[in-house]
């Protein structure tokens, strides 16, 4: 789903080339985003969230049944002992997860509520990063917000609950302490994190890569030789096909795509530096890296698919922008290739083969300085309290454990957890198994998602707006001063 932004300054930014949201740690990289299972949420409205634009749903349907068998703590509620004892509570939750994604959720705290009484409703929404403001400031928040920012979770540092010391022995144990650090808010551990995700993908047509004779480009300038074979091959639409359209956060796909250049063009302590500030928005650097993302995205030769022209970007919704990767009711493709993270995979329609040999898959985003090694950009979402009922602590206690990873890791639908612990055969999808042999390769360099670690007012704001402005016209020095002018004085 969607996973943007914004910022924890005060957070440490060393080791953000190894943060353990990857499979493995430092040796081997997570916002919303992520395919997810089949079927649909159960309607459930959450006082504890906005009505519009929702997905909910509650994780037991039979409140009768989930009290029931929280009463024996033996068979399949054993694992689930030490978190029984609150019988017929509820435990609200909000975030950006809808859809497919939601299903999933939901589906994951299923045993939980059965073993321990405490039903687990959430609500997603696409419209969060603004709704969430309006319900923690009208006294209304949900007990758990899961935030696909870090620097949209600290500005709430005043009304989220410090996690228990179970939960941080958890989290060190499971993620490391770099992970710790992306999850806290002064020192002070606040955030459970829920997934992790791999951004530095391209999606393809196999069939068409097999058909044609393409080859899944190895470099920067081979895919960009590639591109203008497929434009010569296919008159009838561009290559590429882009969306930044995403109701109030629209924008942000356009952040990543910025992000990954900048991460395959300068060190790891440069991108480190931007993030902090300590190189300007508008360095020349940043401004070489959007003219990189330019040739692409801005070209009309190569975008965007049959949407229309370089502006139709700004229009086009990132859920609809690659779906012309699968043929169309006419046999048709309309699209050949569409950078996007791992989570795009819950977006194509149902009984889409999503594998190297199916309908559509993905292949790494291809590096620019070899000296760069092999970056990998990521984000991640964390799940974090409002509340200090015991029931609210209990669920995220349960988030925090092996256990919990491995159930929503088995469930499947493009989630791909980062804790330790998890077996890799758990892995249910093609992408997620992608997913996790591009973080466990110890030549990766992994860099989280820079706006989701820039202040709020930049990362989810300026920075969205800006680089929309930019794709219907705007220049690349206006958008960047842009920026630059709005980044917050202390």
């Amino acid at each position: 789903m969607i996973f943007n932004t914004r910022r924890r300054p005060a957070m440490t930014l060393a080791a953000v080339s190894c943060v353990a949201l990857s499979m493995a740690g430092c040796s081997s990289k997570s916002t919303t985003a992520s395919p997810a299972a089949s079927g649909s949420s159960t309607a459930a409205s959450s006082s504890s969230a906005p009505a519009s634009d929702t997905a909910s749903a509650s994780a037991s349907d039979t409140s009768s049944a989930s009290a029931s068998g929280s009463a024996s703590a033996g068979g399949d509620c054993a694992a689930y002992s030490k978190w029984q004892g609150h019988q017929g509570t509820t435990v609200t939750a909000y975030s950006t997860i809808v859809d497919t994604e939601a299903d999933a959720l939901n589906k994951s705290f299923e045993q939980f509520t059965k073993c321990t009484g405490i039903t687990v409703k959430y609500t997603g929404s696409q419209e969060f990063e603004t709704q969430i403001k309006v319900l923690a400031e009208g006294g209304n928040p949900p007990d758990v917000a899961l935030f696909p920012q870090p620097g949209l979770m600290a500005q709430y540092k005043d009304k989220l609950k410090p996690a228990s010391a179970d939960i941080q022995a958890n989290v060190k144990e499971g993620w490391g302490e770099s992970t710790v650090g992306f999850g806290s808010i002064g020192g002070t551990l606040y955030a459970v994190p829920y997934d992790s995700n791999v951004k530095s993908l391209v999606w393809y047509s196999p069939g068409m890569f097999k058909d044609k004779g393409y080859q899944v480009p190895q470099t920067w300038d081979e895919m960009l030789t590639l591109t203008d074979k497929i434009a010569k091959d296919f008159p009838d639409f561009k290559p590429w096909c882009a969306g930044v359209g995403s109701d109030a956060a629209t924008g942000w796909p356009a952040t990543d795509w910025l992000e990954d250049v900048m991460l395959r063009t300068q060190d790891i302590q440069t991108y480190q530096d931007w993030i902090a500030h300590k190189i300007p928005f508008n360095d020349p650097k940043v401004a070489a890296a959007l003219d990189k993302v330019g040739e692409i995205l801005k070209n009309p030769d190569r975008v965007n698919g049959d949407f229309g022209g370089v502006d139709t970007i700004a229009t086009t919704t990132f859920k609809e922008a690659g779906l012309g990767l699968v043929k169309n009711k006419d046999g048709k493709y309309t699209c050949a290739l569409h950078r996007q993270a791992s989570f795009y995979a819950a977006n194509f329609p149902k009984g889409t083969k999503v594998a190297p040999d199916g309908d559509v898959f993905a292949f790494y985003l291809p590096p620019i300085d070899p000296a760069q090694g092999k970056p990998v950009l990521g984000g991640g979402t964390f799940a974090a309290a409002f509340s200090d009922k015991p029931e609210v602590s209990a669920v995220l206690e349960y988030m925090s454990t092996a256990d919990y990873a491995t159930a929503r890791q088995k469930i499947g639908g493009g989630f791909v957890s980062g804790r330790k612990g998890v077996p890799l055969e758990d892995f249910t999808t093609e992408v997620d198994k992608l997913s996790a042999k591009i973080l466990q390769d110890p030549n990766s360099k992994f860099g989280f998602d820079a706006s989701d670690l820039m202040p709020g007012a930049v990362g989810a704001g300026t920075e969205w707006r800006g680089l929309t402005d930019w794709l219907t016209g705007k220049s690349t020095k206006q958008t960047l001063d842009a920026i630059e002018a709005s980044w917050p004085k202390s």
